[in-house]
């Protein structure tokens, strides 16, 4: 057995503790997309979209650029991991419960960061839940903070942003599927419901997608502000994991044959 198997199998014995269920069934009355916005009103980081962090490598573009994707070893996408010691041993074992949810259905494997891998995301509790978009240069901050966003389906949702994935009412077709409703969005923060030129990888529009706002999000009169084009009351955003879309979006991504 390798060293880097016995470290994603560390990893997976770890996050498996049946203790964990409470994080994986979270079912607030907000759904992770307005949870995270709550948790964001008084971070001092400068997001776009709401909890993505611009880069000079990229301004939150598509993942559709070179270096935007995690590199591929044969059959499988090994993304580094480090940790903060400030967590809780509950709140790192909900982190490793959400990073190994990717093991059972995608070709990413996520393992402890070894010296000298430059690449990685380090989880660390900071003001508010927000994270970069794809692989960056060097190692990439994913802000969780304590109150608040230690949640299996945030995780995903910022751990997706990591891999390369925008939210999916801002994808290049979503003017097919809902209207967004600029005249209920609270003043100043428009451009986080601005349509980006995405790879959607040829898979359907997912209003059920752990990357979906909700049909209020960023309202400033609790009137709806994205509204379905073929169902007007429909509710949305309010998933608390990973559906198959978002799955398969992650396979279709990284090339993962045979998954």
């Amino acid at each position: 057995m390798t060293a880097m198997v016995s470290i994603i199998l560390v990893l997976s014995l770890v996050g498996v503790c049946p203790t964990l269920a409470q994080g994986k069934n979270y079912t607030g009355t907000l759904g992770i997309s307005d949870d995270i916005a709550t948790a964001n009103l008084d971070t001092t980081k400068f997001l776009t979209h709401g909890d993505i962090v611009s880069s000079l490598q990229r301004n939150a573009d598509p993942c559709t650029i070179s270096g935007c994707k995690w590199p591929k070893q044969g059959t499988f996408v090994y993304v580094p991991v480090t940790m903060s010691s400030s967590f809780s041993r509950a709140e790192r074992n909900t982190i490793i419960n959400a990073l190994v949810s990717f093991h059972g259905s995608t070709c990413i494997r996520f393992m402890w960061r070894r010296r000298g891998q430059r690449s990685y995301v380090h989880f660390f509790p900071g003001s508010g839940c927000w994270s970069y978009l794809g692989r960056q240069l060097r190692g990439q901050p994913i802000s969780l903070q304590k109150n608040g966003c230690v949640r299996h389906g945030i995780v995903q949702h910022e751990v997706l942003h990591a891999l390369g994935f925008h939210h999916e009412q801002v994808r290049s077709d979503r003017d097919d599927h809902v209207n967004i409703l600029f005249e209920n969005i609270i003043a100043g923060v428009e451009s986080n419901f601005q349509k980006v030129n995405t790879n959607n990888l040829n898979t359907p529009y997912d209003f059920d997608s752990i990357m979906h706002y909700s049909k209020f999000a960023f309202s400033k009169n609790g009137e709806p502000t994205i509204v379905s084009k073929t169902d007007p009351g429909r509710l949305f955003g309010l998933s608390t994991e990973m559906t198959a879309n978002d799955i398969a979006r992650i396979n279709a991504l990284y090339q993962c044959d045979g998954v």
